[in-house]
């Protein structure tokens, strides 16, 4: 496996994979990788000649200066798990390599882009459009994989690539969960041990909600699931939204659509975390 951090290397290197009619796939990470991140490399290796794992924490899409400094940077560590998956090449740029100037592009993609976490992380999904804008411009893959834990990133990324991008096939790929049921997450590690037991019974407590469904109204099952939730002192959601999983708004009854997603935020003492179902 190749570690490039300048683009033109990578580049070259694409390029002469190309012009063998080989096929490239790019798994887009902010690093820390886990096996969330593990399941989307090998599922690249196996559809493609070729993967690439980016690795870089993208400032534009933090509105929130401490989170961006909290978040774990693990570089060695996470070359080892995609080598280990069976990826060709890892891209580590720095800051400066990605954005020689301000990206001063701006992606809005409403009503998907203005609710949920458009609506609490202003510019959070403009920063994660020209991140990967840059990423598909720079690689050019044939597909892309996102992890569906982050299900309203992912609508956006499909949106903007329809519009920008449209020979990118893009990948959707399971929520891959702890034993605990607990999704996995690059902050998870930022978690206590007791934390993360606690942090478990927002899976538990949304897989409980559906066996309420259709019986129960939609707002009702709304105010006892973050009741539920919030039982546990060091859990409060800032979100619990039920939306028609293509529009991303909010449902009133249960047959206002066919695809129904149920998505919450919720912060385990300081750590931010999201899940859906």
């Amino acid at each position: 496996m190749k570690v490039f951090e300048r683009i033109v290397d990578l580049k070259n290197e694409l390029f002469q994979l190309r012009k063998q009619g080989k096929t490239i796939g790019l798994v887009p990470t902010m690093g820390a990788l886990h096996d969330g991140h593990a399941s989307l490399i090998r599922r690249s290796v196996q559809e493609n000649d070729a993967t690439v794992v980016s690795v870089f924490l993208n400032p534009t899409q933090f509105n929130d200066k401490n989170d961006l400094e909290r978040y774990p940077r693990t570089l060695e560590a996470d070359c080892k798990l995609a080598e280990t998956c069976g990826a060709d090449y890892v891209f580590a740029p720095s800051v400066s390599e990605i954005y020689p100037t301000p990206d001063t592009r701006h992606f809005e993609f409403p009503p998907q882009s203005t609710v949920m976490e458009g609506a609490k992380r202003p510019g959070h999904f403009n920063g994660v459009c020209q991140v990967v804008s840059r990423l598909f411009y720079i690689t050019r893959p044939n597909r892309a994989y996102f992890g569906e834990k982050d299900f309203q990133q992912l609508a956006i990324i499909r949106l903007m690539t329809k519009r920008y991008h449209p020979s990118v096939e893009i990948v959707a790929c399971p929520i891959v969960r702890e034993e605990s049921g607990l999704a996995m997450s690059s902050r998870n590690v930022l978690l206590s041990d007791s934390q993360r037991k606690v942090a478990s019974h927002i899976y538990a407590v949304l897989a409980e909600g559906r066996q309420f469904v259709p019986n129960t109204p939609v707002a009702e099952l709304k105010e006892c699931t973050i009741a539920a939730i919030e039982q546990k002192p060091e859990l409060k959601v800032e979100y619990f939204e039920i939306v028609d999983g293509n529009t991303l708004q909010n449902i009133e009854k249960w047959d206002d659509a066919s695809y129904v997603v149920g998505c919450i935020t919720v912060y385990c003492g300081k750590v931010r975390l999201i899940d859906n179902i």
